[in-house]
């Protein structure tokens, strides 16, 4: 038989037990399911649905993810910047907001925004960009057809040739576009690195058809193209 001092600690410690299991478990249990704070810092987030469907990323440069389609990732070529990626309700990528910018050892300084809207499994269908580089600075608004494979085929034949020299790469690439289609280019609003800003309506196939421009010195002009370039109308100031 244990001295009774010694019962007393074992009961005492058990007890102990107890009540902090449980408290523990209630707190769980009454966790609140909003936190509210005055400061956060994170590299990443990512907002799910409740079956776990991503539907948001917010990253910084390092974290971004590559491109995700139905919930898998692949590599992306060239994206390297913090942002916002959304998906769709399968878990695709639906468009995006980036920033960057820096100055460069020289002394060259570059920044860039970007904001565009997707088409389902395809690639951006509207975009505005906004960039500075060592060239000078350009704004434009850009609208884009696409064809309606997904960009997924596009994304398995990079890979599929990507050790290839860079003159097949192109090859291939270009065969495939070819049987497949590419993007079109429909209608660009914008400023180009000269100063000049002008307004381009395009076709189907995205031959220049209207092309309203005010030139770096103020003369305005409207020319109408036929599907091959030609200009066919023009309107410009009187001399």
């Amino acid at each position: 038989m244990q001295p009774i001092g010694q019962r007393f600690l074992t009961i005492y410690a058990g007890v102990l037990t107890v009540v902090f299991a449980a408290t523990v478990l209630s707190g769980f249990a009454l966790a609140p399911r909003k936190l509210s704070l005055d400061e956060l810092d994170v590299h990443r987030i990512n907002v799910r649905e409740p079956d776990g469907t991503l539907r948001l990323v917010i990253s910084d440069a390092a974290t971004e993810p590559g491109i995700i389609i139905k919930g898998k990732e692949y590599p992306h070529p060239s994206r390297k910047a913090a942002g916002m990626i959304f998906y769709n309700d399968e878990g695709t990528e639906n468009g995006g907001l980036i920033f960057g910018g820096e100055k460069d050892k020289d002394g060259t300084k570059e920044s860039h925004g970007h904001l565009s809207f997707d088409a389902y499994e395809q690639d951006q269908t509207m975009a505005l960009d906004s960039h500075q580089e060592k060239d000078g600075r350009y704004t434009k608004l850009q609208f884009n057809d696409y064809p309606d494979y997904s960009i997924l085929d596009e994304i398995q034949l990079m890979d599929s040739i990507k050790s290839l020299p860079s003159d097949q790469q192109q090859t291939r690439m270009k065969a495939f576009f070819a049987e497949h289609g590419g993007p079109t280019k429909r209608m660009a609003l914008g400023r180009d690195t000269d100063g000049s800003v002008q307004l381009a309506m395009d076709d189907l196939q995205g031959h220049p058809r209207i092309v309203m421009k005010v030139a770096k010195d103020g003369s305005p002009s409207l020319q109408m193209l036929d599907a091959n370039g030609k200009v066919t109308g023009e309107l410009v100031p009187k001399p």
